[in-house]
């Protein structure tokens, strides 16, 4: 398998620190607002990480954290007059809601950040032991990136600019702004009752910190993979890398992955634009979870992807398609008819579509690969060439590609009644428009069958042949 590992800008094959696991840290939620799809392409991007990697025979240990404190928690929480807890709990659960919607394979641990604090407050005293962080005037503890002399390595920052002891106390900040930053906020009155006892008097921690700490406590020094959304990268990858490795004096990270924005209208979707739709938005317009999915995995996760509702209604078009192949495969007559080439064609197809993932997780070309291996398998239906033994190959091989695509559901398709699929389902006006089109295809009348096919779909029909007769079905 090969990663883009922003660290070296190069393609590396991926080595696991142990052998057939794989220990994986994801950035998750700042709960203080319902996740946008922009968010949700990143969690998509590290859910297609997770099933890759399971794919290809790993173990995984995934750990995603929860900011529940943090400065916009801080301010929202206040500003809807409720405690911290309260107002991010709402938040927490929508999340995972959100996530089981998108069909994101659970990770073995959702650490929340004020669960953690003696953890934070443990590796603060480490930096301040080793002499990387200091106290300020205001009591706050700040990591002096002076004595940090690999600062800026993955970002590419050029520090020869940067004015020693320069400090930043927001969470968050751009490149320009390079300077210490907050391992622990003292306490003031905008923080209302959110505060914590430490060594250095009450107060918080800082953002970037909670990562450090908890990837420690659940994956240990080192680990294999660190994934995010490209704005993680500055400033707060780059200050997790200078805590980490400044505190536990290792490498803390081998492979570093992040996912390019999602746009809208070419501009990056965000809160700040209010140009964000969230998940619920896209639900409550009929839309669903597999196919949001489909619609935000579809390309490859380095590249921008922009976003319009006519991706969503592509993803449905391309969902039923599947579906509709598959139902037609299940109701083929038992035999043994096609079972050599099917078992050629699945094996081949098998290691084309693992191949696209393994390699940096080309998710284009492994659904291109589906794609192709649909199309030859509707020709084999079509030559009457396969019977039953096979469909069941067949539809085996779609459960393995949906291991990573996860939205394709073979069993739901199978198990739902088809839309018209009872005679009495079919308005008498559609099923004499069905023979008629029958008739005319039977005669080679193609110009006729097709002008009875676009008036069908006029009245809101489409009409598909299958092995045991065409079907209709209501747009």
């Amino acid at each position: 398998m090969k990663f883009f590992n922003t660290m070296g800008r190069s393609l590396e094959d991926f080595k696991p620190l142990e052998l057939g696991k794989a220990k994986l840290y994801t950035c998750g939620p700042t709960v203080y607002n319902f996740a946008h799809i922009g968010n949700f392409r990143a969690y998509l991007f590290e859910d297609m990480l997770r099933r890759t990697l399971e794919y290809h025979g790993y173990q995984v240990t995934q750990v995603m954290n929860l900011t529940d404190v943090d400065d916009k928690t801080i301010r929202d929480s206040r500003a809807a007059g409720l405690s911290l807890n309260d107002f991010t709990a709402k938040y927490k659960k929508a999340f995972f809601e959100d996530l089981a919607a998108l069909r994101i394979e659970p990770a073995e641990h959702y650490p929340e950040a004020t669960k953690h604090i003696g953890e934070m407050i443990d590796m603060i005293q480490a930096l301040m032991d080793k002499g990387f962080a200091y106290q300020s005037e205001d009591k706050s503890i700040y990591f002096s990136i002076e004595k940090c002399p690999g600062y800026g390595k993955l970002a590419r920052i050029d520090m020869t600019s940067q004015r020693v002891g320069e400090r930043v106390r927001s969470d968050e900040y751009a490149k320009d702004s390079v300077a210490d930053f907050a391992l622990w906020k003292a306490w003031d009155e905008k923080d209302g009752d959110v505060k914590w006892d430490s060594p250095w008097g009450p107060g918080r921690p800082g953002w970037h910190i909670e990562c450090s700490a908890m990837s420690r406590k659940y994956l240990g020094n080192t680990f294999d993979l660190h994934t995010g959304g490209i704005d993680n990268m500055f400033p707060h990858h780059e200050d997790e890398i200078a805590q980490s490795e400044s505190a536990n004096g290792c490498r803390f990270v081998n492979y570093w992955l992040h996912c390019e924005h999602l746009t809208v209208g070419k501009q990056k979707m965000s809160k700040s634009l209010g140009n964000f739709y969230t998940l619920r938005d896209l639900l409550n317009k009929g839309y669903t979870g597999a196919e949001i999915r489909w619609a935000l995995t579809g390309t490859h996760y380095r590249s921008k992807l922009n976003f319009d509702f006519s991706s969503l209604d592509q993803a449905r078009a391309a969902l039923r398609k599947f579906r509709d192949c598959f139902v037609r495969l299940a109701a083929l007559p038992e035999g043994e008819a096609g079972i050599a080439e099917t078992e050629a064609l699945c094996a081949r197809a098998k290691e084309a579509f693992g191949a696209a993932y393994a390699n940096d997780l080309n998710a284009a070309a492994g659904i291109a690969e589906v794609f192709r291996f649909t199309r030859d398998v509707n020709g084999l239906m079509a030559k009457k060439q396969i019977a039953g033994t096979a469909a069941k190959r067949i539809l085996e091989q779609y459960r393995d590609f949906d291991r990573i695509i996860g939205c394709l559901d073979v069993d739901a398709a199978l198990a739902a009644k088809p839309e018209a699929d009872a005679e009495e389902d079919v308005p008498a006006e559609i099923r004499a428009l069905i023979a008629k089109r029958t008739e005319a295809k039977k005669a080679k009348d193609f110009a006729t069958a097709d002008a009875v096919r676009d008036e069908l779909k006029q009245l809101g029909w489409t009409v598909t042949d299958t092995p045991s007769g065409p079907k209709a079905k209501k747009l």
